[in-house]
Parts: structure tokens; sequence; C-alpha cells
């Protein structure tokens, strides 16, 4: 009887072992997922969020052509992101103390910008319009000699007022271009100089607001948009390398009509490419 029980007891412990055994060796060999498996490190994506139709805020999440186009550019090139809202002037601020990896924010590419960031291949083509309360006698860029302009500050927008018009106190600048938006129809300023994409979203989605949209082609020249990076990142090949298929599959003129309801002029994009 004890010679049974002693013999039951080693035959437990010996099946305890080999079940610890199969553990540990299960453990051992189990694949990582995720990133951690393809050794991948999360990029972090600057953007300011008060941009629309490239990037606004929609029930706590960041939308738009810019949030789209990077999510379709990311999985092309098989990186892991995630995309911050920072606002305008910590965007650069965040990229020259690189605590964030890139910038996406309808950011012009100009030989200025390019002195202290690299910027992708371009992406998308636009233009500074006028945008000013229906009956307005402005009806091009000079008409706006005396009177105040509203701009974001730090942007293509203000570039052009003060080309036109010097600084001064007659040029009034704002954290967003949708605070320059509120300043003309509180009566602040006499018009906005703004993007196109913004100035006809917004006249498009507000109708009783009673605005219109001024284009100067002859005093606004066009001017194209990138994703914007520290000096020297070795991440720019990538994403450039992965924009150029987004486009040539055909995904980027999928993501452009979804936000701009139209078919997209490539020609003049190709030529700066």
């Amino acid at each position: 009887m004890l010679k049974m029980k002693k013999g039951l007891i080693v035959a437990v412990v010996a099946a305890l072992f080999m079940a610890l055994a199969a553990c540990g060796k299960s453990t051992e060999t189990s694949s990582p997922s995720g990133a951690e498996k393809e050794g991948k490190q999360k990029i972090t994506v600057g953007t300011d969020a008060a941009f629309a139709p490239f990037e606004y805020m929609q029930k706590g999440k960041i939308v738009g052509f810019d949030a789209d186009l990077l999510d379709a550019v990311m999985k092309e090139a098989g990186l892991d992101y995630e995309l911050k809202n920072i606002g305008w002037d910590p965007l650069f601020a965040s990229l020259q103390s690189k605590e964030i990896d890139m910038g996406i924010s309808g950011i012009t590419i100009t030989d200025e910008r390019k002195q202290s960031y690299d910027f992708s291949a371009p992406y998308f083509e636009a233009t500074q319009v006028i945008l000013v309360k229906q009956g307005s006698p402005v009806k091009n860029a000079l008409d706006l000699k005396g009177k105040t302009i509203g701009v974001q500050n730090a942007t293509t927008g203000q570039e052009a007022a003060e080309k036109l018009f010097g600084k001064g106190d007659h040029i009034k600048k704002f954290e967003t271009s949708v605070v320059a938006i509120m300043e003309l129809l509180n009566g602040g300023v006499d018009a906005v100089i703004t993007d196109n994409a913004v100035a006809n979203e917004y006249v498009k989605n507000n109708p009783d607001k009673k605005l219109q949209v001024i284009e100067d082609p002859q005093n606004f020249a066009s001017e194209y948009y990138g994703m914007i990076f520290p000096k020297d990142s070795e991440l720019k090949a990538k994403v450039d390398e992965a924009l150029q298929k987004v486009i040539d599959s055909g995904k980027y003129a999928e993501i452009y009509k979804k936000w701009f309801g139209k078919e997209p002029n490539m020609e003049g994009l190709k030529q700066q490419q």
C-alpha cells in the first residue's frame, strides 16, 4: 500500500515537471505581435487640428484630408504612428527639438522653412484667397490697401499680406484661420487672407454667414504643401517612396475626391515632384 502511494506521488511529480517544461517551452517560442514583432518604432506626427478640411477635431478624433493621406502613406510605408494635435507654433518648435518625428498640417514648402526643416515631396497645390462679407467692395488683393486684414500667424497668408502691404497694425494676426474668420464676422477686420481650400470649405459649410471667396491668381501664386521633418531626417526617404506609391495607386485621388468632391489636377503636382 505504501509502495503504491509512493509510486503514485513520483508519477504525479513527474507529470507536473513535464507540464511546467511544456509551459516554459511554449513561452520561449511564442511570437511577439504588432510593432514589437517587426521591431517597429511608433512615429510621432504633430498637427494643428484647426484647419478644416485638412485637419480638425470631430468627436475627439483628428479627421480631414491630411489625416487620411497620412494614414495611407504610413500604412504603405509599414510604419506605426500616432497623430497628435499640438498647435501651429508648437509643431515647429517640437520638430526642432525632435520631440516629434514629423508634421502634417497644410504646411507650405518655402525656401525659408527649408533652411530649418526637411520636406516630403509636395502632396497638395494651394493658393491664397481673400475672404470677405458678401457685398464687400473688395474685388482683388489690391483693393485691400488701407483696410484691416486678418491672417493666421506665421503662415503664408501673413507673408502674402505683408508682401503686398508691408508690416503693421493693418495686418491682424490670429492663432488660427477660424479665429481670423470670427473676427471678420464680428467686424474686427475687413477681410481674411487664407488658403483656398480652407476658405471654400468654410463658405460651403456656413452659408448663413454670407461670406464670399475672391480668387486673385495675379497676386497670389500657387504654393505646395509638404509633410515636414527635422533636418536630415532618415524618415523622409521612406515617406517620399510611400507617398509616390499612394499617388500612383489611385488612393490619393480617392482621398482627394472624398474631401473636395472632385478629381485632383495632378499636372502641377507632378511637375513639382
